[in-house]
C-alpha cells in the first residue's frame, strides 16, 4: 500500500513516494460511471475528488493518483478492452502502423517490432507471447461503444479533442522507455497491474513528445502499481515510465488524453492574425509599407522593434474593448476532428429531421448544444472579393466515428453561414433555453423563418401555435459552410 507524500525533515522528498492518492472501499450499484451529462461523468471518474478541488490542485500541476476497491467498477474497466478482443478486431481489417504498434523496451530505447501491412492475430500474440512485446491499439474508441459514449462526454467535458490508446504488455516486460507527452493524460487500469515510476517535468507542461534518458531524469518522485478500477493522472510534461511486474499476468490500460495545443499560446496565434486584419482595415498606421530593405537585415533594426512593440500595445487596448474574437482554426478544427454524439442504432436521429418545420408561430430551442460551435470570420467562399465578415455555425452531428483522432484521414466540416446581421438572433438562440421565432432580432419574418428552418438536425421546434403557417422561403445553398 502506497503512502502519501511525505516530505523529510530538511523539506526534500526521501526517496520515490507516490503522488497523491485516494482509497476507496467497495461501492455497490448498477452503473460505476454517471453517463448521464459531461460534468456528471467528470465527476465520477475522479470521486471521491472533487472537480473543483482537482482543478485547483492537480489539473497541469502535480499527478493524481486514486485506487480503488471496488468489484463493480474493476469489472466495469476490464469490458472497455481486454485482449481477447483483439482476435475480432484484427478480423475486421487492422494495419501495423495506422492501427496497432508492436514495441519493446530494450537497454532504455524503444524497438519497433511492427511487420508490413495487414495485423493477422496470430502473429500479433506470438510476438506478444514469445518477443514479450507491447500492443499499442489506437484510438479503441473508433470500435468500443463505451469508449466513444465516455469519451465524446469528455470532448463536450473540456471543449478539446479527447483521444485514446490501449496499451497491452506482457508479465516481466516494458513497452515504452521514459518519455513525457504533449497531453493530459488519465490511465485507466482495465487489466492486471502495471508498475508505474513518474519523475518531475524537465520541460514543465511540454508542446511536444519527448524521450528522456535514465540519467537526464534522476530518481522518480513517485512510485506505484495500478490495479484493475484504479485511475492515474499527470500533466504533460510529466516524465514517466511502466513496466508489468513478473510472475502476474499480462496488463492492459487505456490513456485518455486532451488538450493538446490547447494553450493560451494556441489562442493567441488563432485569434490575433484576425485581431490585426480588423485593427489594419480601421488604422492607416497599421497599412504603412515596413522600412526598405527591412527583409534584407540579418537582425531587426531598434526603430523597427520599437515600432512592432507600439503596435502590440495598440492591438492590446484595442483587445480590451472587443468580445468578437475571431477564431481563424481552433474552432472549427474542433468541431470538424470530434466525435459525434454517442446513439444506439443508425443514428438517422442526428441527421434527419422529424415532424414539420419550424414557422413564425413556433418556439425553437438549440439541441445537441454541447456539440455546435459559432464562430466570426471572414467570408470563405473565393468568388467574393469583399472578404466581409460571416457568422459561421459548425456541428459533429455527421462527423465520421471511424476517422476519430487519425490524424492523416480525410475530414468534411458541416454547418452554415450567415450574413454577420444575424448575430444577435443567433446569439439570442444560443443563450436561451427556447425561444419564440417572432423575438428573433431580424428585420424582416422572412429572415426569421429563414434562420430557423436552415438547420433542422440542430434547431428543433419546442411547440407551435394552432393554425400557423409556414411561410413560403426560397431553399438554397447561400446558408453552407465551406
Amino acid at each position: 500500500m502506497p503512502k502519501k507524500v511525505k516530505p523529510a525533515g530538511d523539506g526534500k522528498e526521501e526517496g520515490p513516494v507516490p503522488c497523491k492518492q485516494v482509497k476507496l472501499e467497495a461501492a455497490g450499484g448498477p452503473s460505476p460511471l454517471n453517463l448521464d451529462s459531461p460534468s456528471g461523468l467528470f465527476e465520477s471518474l475522479i470521486s471521491p475528488v472533487k472537480t473543483e478541488t482537482f482543478f485547483k490542485e492537480f489539473w497541469e500541476q502535480k499527478p493524481l493518483l486514486i485506487q480503488r476497491d471496488d468489484p463493480v467498477l474493476a469489472t466495469y474497466y476490464q469490458s472497455l478492452f481486454r485482449l481477447s478482443d483483439l482476435k475480432s478486431l484484427c478480423s475486421r481489417g487492422m494495419y501495423y502502423g495506422r492501427d496497432v504498434n508492436v514495441c519493446r523496451c530494450v537497454n532504455g530505447k524503444k524497438k519497433v517490432l511492427n511487420k508490413d501491412g495487414k495485423v493477422h492475430f496470430l502473429q500479433l500474440r506470438k510476438d506478444f507471447d514469445q518477443k514479450r512485446a507491447t500492443i499499442q491499439f489506437h484510438q479503441p474508441q473508433r470500435f468500443k461503444d463505451e469508449l466513444w459514449r465516455i469519451q465524446e462526454k469528455l470532448e463536450c467535458y473540456f471543449g478539446s479533442l479527447v483521444g485514446s490508446n490501449v496499451y497491452i504488455t506482457p508479465a516481466g516486460s516494458q513497452g515504452l522507455p521514459p518519455h513525457y507527452d504533449d497531453v493530459e493524460v488519465f490511465i485507466l487500469q482495465l487489466e492486471g497491474e502495471k508498475h508505474w515510476r513518474l519523475y518531475h517535468p524537465t520541460v514543465p507542461l511540454a508542446r511536444e513528445y519527448s524521450l528522456e534518458a535514465e540519467d537526464r531524469i534522476g530518481r522518480p518522485a513517485h512510485e506505484f502499481t495500478l490495479k484493475p478500477g484504479d485511475l492515474l493522472y499527470f500533466p504533460r510534461g510529466t516524465v514517466h515510465q511502466a513496466d508489468t511486474p513478473s510472475g502476474l499476468a499480462h496488463s492492459t490500460h487505456v490513456t485518455i488524453s486532451t488538450y493538446q495545443s490547447s494553450s493560451w499560446g494556441d489562442f493567441l496565434l488563432d485569434t490575433i492574425p484576425g485581431l490585426v486584419f480588423d485593427t489594419a482595415k480601421a488604422d492607416v498606421e497599421l497599412r504603412a509599407g515596413i522600412p526598405r530593405q527591412l527583409l534584407l537585415q540579418v537582425e531587426t533594426t531598434a526603430a523597427a522593434t520599437r515600432k512592432l512593440s507600439g503596435f502590440l500595445r495598440m492591438l492590446a487596448d484595442r483587445l480590451e474593448g472587443t468580445r468578437e474574437l475571431l477564431s481563424a482554426d481552433m474552432k472549427k478544427d474542433f468541431a470538424m476532428n470530434r466525435l459525434p454524439p454517442y446513439y444506439v442504432g443508425d443514428g438517422a436521429e442526428l441527421s434527419t429531421p422529424g415532424g414539420q418545420l419550424p414557422g413564425l408561430d413556433s418556439t425553437v430551442r438549440l439541441q445537441f448544444r454541447d456539440h455546435v460551435v459559432l464562430t466570426v470570420g471572414p467570408d470563405q467562399d473565393p468568388s467574393d472579393e469583399t472578404r466581409e465578415k460571416m457568422v459561421y455555425i459548425y456541428h459533429s452531428l455527421k462527423n465520421r466515428r471511424d476517422t476519430h483522432m487519425m490524424g492523416n484521414e480525410e475530414t468534411e466540416s458541416h454547418g452554415l453561414r450567415f450574413p454577420l446581421s444575424h448575430i444577435d438572433a443567433l446569439k439570442q438562440i444560443w443563450n436561451s433555453s427556447a425561444i419564440s421565432v417572432k423575438d428573433l432580432k431580424l428585420t424582416t419574418d422572412e429572415e426569421k423563418q429563414s434562420l430557423v428552418t436552415s438547420w433542422p438536425c440542430v434547431l428543433t421546434e419546442v411547440h407551435r401555435r394552432k393554425n400557423s403557417k409556414l411561410l413560403n422561403v426560397p431553399e438554397g445553398d447561400k446558408n453552407r459552410a465551406s
